[in-house]
């Protein structure tokens, strides 16, 4: 759902030897596509995209940690040949197989970063760049952070709050960022759901005869959505994500919003928004088996995925599920965000400096300084 600015890129036959050589291949998922960026700009080299397509085969390859290219479509995708990088940086199972092999070509001088979980076994990788929900092991090379990478900058938020301020103006400050996200895991998203956070949400601006700017994700469902908005009594904006849409204001409402409420499904949007530095509010969804909050009450949207999940969680390897509650948990600690309805004891600490870390430890990985 982010708006994604210019990304530094480059023409293979221009490098300048004097800085590592760089491939991002990107997630097939956005959260997973922003991060990898996010790491790369932090790191400040040149860098190429390789865009891959896949093979409905693919899976079979990823399954059994393979170390080749049969799972994607050669001719669809970035051409992967040399010279090769000195620096792949991945995330998703299905990049793992493409990873590996190009490490392979290069005669194992291309250190491999993984960003989230991974299928292969730790030691496949240079370094793993985790956060709590994956609940992986504590390894020399598994970097454990709170929250997910990101784009957030001071620069950015006031650059894309000029951009977006002139939108707004017809509705009473302060501003109250809504990001709401969709179905996760064992968590519904559906309208008895969004009518049960509706009214937190508009209290939370009436207490300061604000506005809420909300912004939806591509996970976001129609029906939460209409029943969200129809619950609203207080002025609002709404913008329906859209893909590829250089007008996405999210990072404008970030930059413009006193605090931030967001539907705690999505690590990324939660990460981003405490990376502001800014009081965020937790809206709650509702699940079976593994509630985010235990006894709040909070209404399930009848959704068979979501259940099938929840029997995972609780029956299944560790590997094959996720749990959220754990990031939720580490950001209550640190008094980064409290849930919809209640109220911040005291100001949220700066922003994590979990980025910084990790640009540290990959610098380190090519012998650079800064590691």
């Amino acid at each position: 759902m982010n708006r994604l600015a210019a990304s530094v890129t480059e023409d293979p036959g221009q490098h300048d030897s004097s800085t590592p050589r760089v491939w991002l291949v990107t997630g097939y998922r956005a959260g997973e596509r922003s991060q990898i960026i996010a790491l790369a700009e932090a790191l400040g080299w040149p860098f190429e995209l390789k865009q891959l397509s896949y093979r409905r085969s693919e899976f079979l390859t990823s399954l059994f940690r393979g170390s080749d290219l049969r799972g994607i479509r050669l001719g669809r995708s970035s051409p992967l040949a040399p010279p090769w990088p000195d620096l792949v940086i991945s995330a998703g199972m299905r990049n793992e197989p493409v990873g590996r092999w190009i490490r392979e070509q290069s005669g194992g001088r291309t250190r491999l970063v993984h960003i989230g979980r991974p299928w292969a076994r730790p030691e496949k990788f240079d370094l793993l760049v985790t956060t709590p929900q994956y609940r992986l092991p504590q390894r020399d090379n598994i970097l454990h952070n709170t929250t997910t990478l990101h784009r957030i900058t001071a620069e950015r938020l006031a650059t894309e709050a000029r951009r977006c301020g002139p939108l707004y103006t017809h509705l009473p400050q302060p501003y109250i960022g809504v990001i709401l996200g969709g179905n996760s895991g064992p968590y519904t998203f559906g309208p008895r759901t969004a009518a049960y956070l509706a009214p937190l949400a508009s209290e939370l601006a009436a207490e300061q005869g604000g506005s809420l700017l909300i912004t939806t994700s591509a996970r976001t469902p129609a029906r939460a959505l209409a029943e969200f908005q129809r619950r609203l009594t207080v002025p609002h904006d709404l913008y329906c994500w859209r893909p590829n849409d250089n007008d996405n204001p999210y990072f404008g409402i970030l930059g413009l919003s006193t605090s931030l409420v967001v539907t705690a499904d999505s690590i990324s949007m939660l990460s981003e928004a405490c990376a502001t530095g800014k009081p965020v509010y937790m809206a709650e969804l509702g699940g079976y088996g593994y509630p985010m909050r235990a006894g709040s009450g909070v209404p399930v949207d009848f959704r068979l995925s979501a259940l099938t999940y929840s029997w995972m969680m609780r029956f299944g390897h560790q590997r094959l599920s996720r749990d959220l509650r754990l990031v939720h948990r580490a950001v209550l600690e640190q008094g980064r965000a409290v849930w919809l309805g209640e109220t911040f004891a005291e100001a949220p600490p700066p922003p994590a400096a979990d980025l910084e870390r990790t640009v540290q430890r990959v610098r380190a990985l090519l012998d650079l300084p800064g590691g």
